[in-house]
């Protein structure tokens, strides 16, 4: 008797002819992410992914199901015990490997996957017998088919048997890789690390561009960036953020351009200076956290603007969500207390105090003719800090 981890796959079931290619991806990114638990042996059959400790190795099991339960690709996860194709076996492991949730349970059933035709009892046998032992060990223990307190799972596989309780619900998502490279704009807010987490979900590997404006603001706001990137890296990966010195584009269009279209402006040049660094990484997008009509910037006729600035698509998953349902999902991939700490991003200095909700581009343009465009984004692209990003595991 021993246990390993059972995963099952999510919608990578249903990619036919490419299904390979996402299997591959995937057992990559479960075997780096593993290391940090230890050495474990991977296999996959059936739409199943085994996860085994290594053959004398100590392994973390508790830390593997935390890191397994944050990797894209997959549906649900279990911890199980694996026996030998016996059903003597089998009762017995149900006894000592689950007794602990049984103790606490008034009432139970046992559910059964036989894919291994071959055993010589059909699924609803093995349910009678196991669920018979379970009562004659488990004094005032009741059976209960429709609304039990425990489930007992008994799988009949190809290389084993294996009893374990209710799964965990994975990830969800497909691989990390398989989605393209596309450059999150990342900010100190709530909005973009959850629209990085969403990217990522949909298997997009990141690279992020954060905007700095020393003295305006400090090196704890570009920390707390880093700090958010690391959280989302639990799910996303390793990834590398740009820090790019913005003061001196700000301060330049705060003296020479309408207050009122400033910040317009403004998220044009970003858009800029995030597409030199995302070209120069492979990446063919932009990733915002913008919402559809949150703040004077993100109305229709201003993302416009905006994305006339861009030459790649620019992906703004969050567009059709309000802010509480960005909230949970910040909660979710425990952000949110991380993107309220009172650190000032670049965003929020030279804020104008009317800023125009429905700018027209020929008029955003003319403005833009009062500055030197092309200079100031190679002055500020020639001071850009790289910082590598670790998962915060």
């Amino acid at each position: 008797m021993r246990e390993i981890i059972l995963i099952k796959l999510g919608e990578m079931v249903l990619k036919g002819l490419n299904r390979k290619g996402f299997d591959s991806v995937l057992r990559k990114n479960i075997a780096r992410r593993l290391k940090a638990a230890g050495r474990f042996d991977i296999r996959e059959a059936q739409s199943t992914i085994y996860i085994t400790p290594a053959e004398g190795e100590a392994a973390d099991m508790d830390a593997a199901c935390g890191i397994i339960s944050k990797i894209f690709g997959l549906a649900s996860f279990t911890r199980a015990c694996e026996v030998e194709k016996d059903l003597s076996a089998i009762m017995a492991a149900s006894e000592t490997y689950l007794g602990a949730e049984l103790s606490q349970a008034a009432t139970f059933k046992v559910e059964c996957k036989r894919s291994d035709k071959r055993f010589p009892l059909k699924s609803p046998e093995i349910c009678a017998q196991v669920g018979g032992f379970l009562l004659s060990k488990f004094h005032g223990l009741k059976v209960d088919v429709e609304n039990p307190d425990f489930t007992v799972y008994v799988e009949i596989r190809d290389f084993a048997a294996y009893v374990h309780g209710t799964a965990l619900r994975g990830a969800g998502g497909i691989p990390v890789g398989t989605g393209g490279k596309a450059c999150v704009l990342i900010s100190g807010g709530i909005d973009s690390p959850v629209a990085a987490w969403m990217m990522a979900k949909r298997g997009v590997e990141l690279t992020a561009v954060h905007f700095a404006s020393p003295p305006y603001t400090s090196e704890r706001a570009e920390q707390k960036a880093v700090d958010l990137l690391r959280r989302v890296g639990r799910y996303a990966g390793s990834m590398t953020m740009y820090t790019v010195p913005f003061a001196k584009i700000q301060e330049e269009i705060k003296e020479k351009c309408p207050q009122d279209i400033y910040t317009v402006i403004m998220r044009r040049f970003m858009m800029k200076a995030a597409q030199a660094i995302a070209l120069k990484e492979g990446c063919s997008a932009l990733v915002t956290g913008e919402s559809l009509g949150q703040v004077a910037s993100q109305t229709i006729q201003a993302i416009a603007c905006t994305n006339a600035a861009a030459g790649i698509p620019v992906l703004r998953p969050l567009i059709g969500m309000d802010k509480i349902d960005i909230i949970n999902i910040a909660n979710k991939i425990d952000t949110y207390e991380l993107s309220i700490l009172p650190y000032e991003d670049c965003c929020t200095i030279f804020t104008p105090k009317h800023p125009r909700t429905r700018p027209v581009l020929k008029y955003v343009l003319k403005a833009e003719e009062a500055l030197d465009c092309g200079v100031l984004l190679e002055d500020c692209l020639s001071h850009v800090k790289t910082t590598k990003i670790y998962p915060d595991v």
